[in-house]
């Protein structure tokens, strides 16, 4: 079984913050568990949530300009 782990450890292992790891299990987008209402990251998740993982900044959407 490979290890897992807390939202909080998650997140220290990512280098995000814990509520962006519950955003991306809310959108399905990592793997992770639920024990209850414990929600627990495994290591594909850990995995999936560097490769999603962006430097912050502007969005890469320009705005449109009023004429």
């Amino acid at each position: 079984m490979s290890k897992q782990y807390t939202v909080q450890e998650a997140a220290d292992q990512v280098g995000i913050s814990d509520s962006r790891i519950r955003q991306l299990v809310l959108a399905g987008d990592i793997d992770h568990l639920y024990f209850g209402r414990a929600i627990v990251i495994t290591e594909l998740g850990i995995e999936q949530a560097k490769a999603r993982k962006t430097k912050p900044g502007p969005s890469a959407h320009k705005e449109r300009r009023a004429a």
